[in-house]
C-alpha cells in the first residue's frame, strides 16, 4: 500500500510539472529585468544542463566571460573529456542594450544561438540561462558545487518558465 501511494505521487508530481511546462511553454521567455556585465563577466560552473551533442562526455565544464574591446564578450568554454581538457572559444553579443539579458553567442560561423538570462542571484553568484525555444537550460554558479536550497529554486523558476526540467542533468565537477 505504502509504495502504491509513493508510486501515485510520483506520477502526480510528474504529471503535475508536464502540465506546468505545457502551459509556460505557450508565453513568451522573460529574461531578467537587467544584468550588470561587469559583475556578470567572469568563471561560471556548469551545476546541471540539458544535454546536447556539443557537450556529449564532458565533465568538469566551465565557462570564462571576459570583455572584448569591441564591447563583445569573449566565452571560452571548457571541460574534460576522455581525461583530456578540451577549450571552445566564441564570442557573444547583447542584442537587447535595454537589459543586457538576451545574447547571441557564436562558436562556429555562420552559427549563432540565443543565450538568455532567465535568472541571476542579486550578488551574481549564481545564473540560470535558457534559450526561447526551451530546448536548451543551463544552470551556472560561481562555484562548482551548488547548495540544494538555491539548485531548487532555481529548476523549480526553469519550469515556471516552460522548461521541461525532467531533461536536467547534473554535470559532474568534484
Amino acid at each position: 500500500m505504502k509504495k502504491e501511494i509513493i508510486t501515485t505521487s510520483a506520477l502526480l508530481g510528474m504529471a503535475s510539472i508536464a502540465a506546468l511546462v505545457l502551459h509556460a511553454q505557450d508565453k513568451p521567455l522573460q529574461t531578467v529585468q537587467y544584468v550588470e556585465l561587469d559583475k556578470y563577466l567572469g568563471k561560471w560552473y556548469e551545476i546541471a544542463a540539458f544535454p546536447q551533442s556539443f557537450e556529449k562526455g564532458c565533465s568538469h565544464t566551465y565557462a570564462e566571460y571576459t570583455l572584448n574591446e569591441d564591447g563583445s564578450i569573449h566565452v571560452k568554454n571548457t571541460c574534460i573529456k576522455n581525461g583530456k581538457v578540451k577549450v571552445a572559444n566564441g564570442k557573444a553579443i547583447v542584442t537587447d542594450k535595454s537589459t543586457n539579458a538576451k545574447l547571441d553567442v557564436q562558436f562556429f560561423w555562420p552559427f549563432k544561438g540565443k543565450y538568455w538570462i532567465i535568472g541571476l542571484g542579486h550578488d551574481y553568484s549564481y545564473a540560470l540561462v535558457g534559450h526561447p525555444n526551451r530546448k536548451y537550460l543551463w544552470i551556472l554558479g560561481r562555484k562548482p558545487v551548488m547548495d540544494s536550497q538555491t539548485y531548487n529554486h532555481l529548476v523549480t523558476l526553469a519550469a515556471n518558465k516552460g522548461f521541461d526540467v525532467r531533461n536536467l542533468v547534473k554535470t559532474a565537477q568534484e
